[in-house]
């Protein structure tokens, strides 16, 4: 990983600076077309939502710059027990309503009830999203999103398939190698192709692995494996994620969803930012 190399680290630095504005830009927008003047004016929240998507976009894109400095060997995780099935669960349900929206249906399948094992939060929530969110992109109207978790002897895997157009087989070898190793292809439209490199460092750096598998036509099925230990420590929540105030769902999808996703109508999907650009949740950054 440490070849990604100074542009990488470069990445958080330029993030920071960009989250301030696109906060103060969000903020400006926001008063200037309030939410009531959208829900009474049909075609100026068709406008309004386009903005918005994009605004999502971005802050996602913002996030994944934040995080490319798990990319650097010499960064680690600071990990703390907390509920696996839970943080799973309450991803693929606070989800499963805008997979709808694209027509496919999202299901989640654990046999355990709870499973407190050692993990950081917020980066294992940021990966679950990067993986979903590709499912959604690459899975067509009518197709299945499933993300299962279980115990497999010492370890816990996590696995997000799809049944959509599957990965071509000269994309497989690079497909973990980042936007900064030579021969990766050019990144997709929304993205500088941090996402599965990410995904990458924050399994290995909880002491795990991803794999994949995929077939043209057929689908793909991402298998993140993570050690099931324990540290003793008192048990953490949810993390508390940098999202200015936004639904994590919508945040960690946006790449996947259609404009429609944030019309007035779904509103339920924003909490206003302060002045300040930060929500309730607080926080510097997504990791």
């Amino acid at each position: 990983m440490e070849q990604h190399g100074t542009e990488a680290a470069l990445l958080p630095n330029i993030a920071n600076q960009m989250r301030s504005l696109l906060s103060n830009l969000y903020l400006a927008a926001s008063q200037v077309i309030p939410p009531e003047q959208r829900e009474q004016d049909p075609a100026l929240d068709a406008k309004a939502a386009i903005l918005e998507q994009s605004f999502f976009r971005l802050l996602r894109l913002v996030n994944s710059m934040s995080a490319a400095e798990y990319l650097s060997d010499s960064q680690t995780l600071s990990l703390r027990d907390a509920d696996l099935v839970k943080l799973v669960s309450e991803v693929c349900e606070s989800s499963a309503d805008l997979a709808e929206q694209l027509g496919i249906q999202l299901k989640f399948v654990c046999a355990m009830d709870r499973r407190v094992c050692a993990i950081h939060p917020a980066a294992v929530e940021q990966m679950l999203y990067h993986l979903l969110s590709n499912a959604l992109k690459f899975t067509p109207a009518g197709g299945t999103v499933t993300v299962e978790l279980k115990k497999s002897g010492e370890t816990l895997r996590l696995t997000v398939s799809d049944t959509g157009c599957g990965i071509p087989p000269e994309r497989m070898a690079h497909l973990f190698d980042g936007c900064f190793q030579p021969g990766h292809p050019t990144p997709a439209p929304y993205g500088l192709g941090l996402g599965l490199p990410l995904c990458r460092a924050i399994a290995e750096k909880h002491g795990g692995s991803i794999t994949v598998e995929s077939a043209p036509g057929k689908g793909s099925r991402f298998m993140v494996t993570l050690p099931d230990r324990q540290l003793g420590s008192q048990l953490s929540d949810i993390p508390s994620v940098y999202n200015g105030g936004f639904s994590r769902p919508l945040l960690g999808l946006a790449d996947a969803l259609p404009s429609d996703a944030f019309a007035a109508v779904s509103y339920t999907h924003l909490t206003l930012p302060t002045k300040r650009g930060v929500g309730k949740s607080g926080g510097a950054g997504y990791l």
